[in-house]
């Protein structure tokens, strides 16, 4: 069996390492808030391009303390909206739930697979105050016009860079091209640690010291409290695991351009469609999505020849329970997305043998005829 993603063996490739620095870190007896995640959030800060990195418990709450930061600053204030893609993950729109604002569904280019910069315009109201933009897939949603918005509209920008670790635009990091970035260190991720764990980049020193002391109760002083926060921590091994991975990012960033490549050259299948992206240094490929309307039948025809695929992700945020009010709505390009996207294994220890036999099986697929 190919697997989708073999975190086995991704993080074997460290093994020796990753057992050391564990060791150091039981033995210091330091376990939050320590040596560790101040050396990991120097070099992360360092990496994407930003002068300031807070280290949090995961991406969802990175997210959230973005927009309670901004809360907090009187920035944004409950009630306002928040453009937001309709096609991303359900934890990007739930960031915004949760901090009491309303998030404003706005559909994606179907070629790119991108919130559509189009679109954003005709969805903006007086309320509306900032756009979160999601690089879904390890792509780059970062464009010039949504920059001329935000400029226009006095719109905060902020990144979801939950996938797209490494992700560029014209030599600029993605995570540093907005007013703020929300990261996640999910084991699953190009960047990830063996456990929960995320982080907040800007160059904003006061929501910077805002998001810190929101992550940590809301206190900037032992036993003070200045905000209502929450506690959302990135622990010393975790930090000291990232460590020792991020030095090899961008090679492995690299191999998963190369397989995405190769898919893209040699898939040739009339029944699957391919994402229109672009190879250069810019798109990581956290995930190289493909497109059918038999994808159960593609899916069982892969699994029977030993492949294994995941769907991200098989209902769209807007028909969730969780949203029962937007049930009703149609967002069709975001629809269409969720009902036929299937996403191929492409990971840094995928060999060449291995993307051959997937290209191989996908190019001699022949959907069953219906009678």
């Amino acid at each position: 069996m190919i697997r989708f993603l073999d975190l086995q063996k991704i993080n074997g490739r460290f093994a020796d390492q990753l057992k050391e620095v564990a060791g150091e870190t039981i033995d210091s007896g330091w376990y939050l808030l320590g040596k560790k995640v101040d050396e990991f959030e120097k070099a992360y800060s360092h990496f994407i391009g930003t002068e300031y990195c807070v280290a949090c418990g995961n991406g969802f709450d990175a997210l959230k303390l973005i927009l309670s930061g901004y809360k907090e600053l009187g920035v944004l204030n409950p009630g306002d909206e928040i453009i937001v893609p309709a096609n991303t993950y359900i934890a990007s729109i739930l960031a915004i739930s949760e901090t009491g604002l309303i998030p404003v569904l706005v559909e994606p280019d179907p070629q790119t697979l991108q919130i559509d910069s189009a679109e954003i315009e005709k969805a903006i109201t007086e309320k509306t105050k900032a756009i979160m933009i999601v690089h879904l897939y390890g792509q780059c949603a970062f464009n010039p016009e949504i920059a001329e918005i935000c400029r226009k509209y006095k719109l905060k920008l902020i990144e979801d860079n939950a996938q797209a670790h490494g992700c560029s635009y014209k030599g600029k990091r993605t995570g540093s091209l907005g007013d703020a970035a929300g990261h996640s260190f999910y084991p699953g991720k190009n960047l990830g640690a063996l456990g929960d764990g995320g982080a907040v980049t800007t160059n904003d020193a006061e929501l910077a010291k805002a998001v810190r002391t929101l992550a940590n109760y809301g206190s900037e002083k032992k036993y003070v409290f200045n905000y209502k926060g929450l506690n959302s921590r990135l622990d010393e091994l975790q930090a000291a695991i990232l460590l020792v991975k991020l030095p090899s990012l961008e090679k492995d960033n690299e191999t998963r351009r190369k397989i995405a490549r190769k898919y893209s050259e040699e898939i040739q299948n009339p029944h699957i469609t391919l994402p229109g992206v672009s190879y250069s240094d810019d798109n990581v490929f956290h995930i190289y999505p493909i497109f059918t309307s038999r994808r159960s039948e593609l899916q069982e025809y892969l699994k029977e020849n030993g492949v294994e695929t995941l769907i991200h992700y098989p209902i769209p945020p807007h028909k969730q329970s969780c949203y029962k009010e937007w049930n009703d709505l149609s967002y069709p390009v975001t629809e269409k997305i969720h009902a036929e996207e299937l996403s191929l294994p492409i990971s840094p220890v995928q060999t060449q043998e291995e993307t051959e036999r997937i290209i191989n099986l996908l190019n001699g697929w022949k959907p069953q005829i219906k009678g």
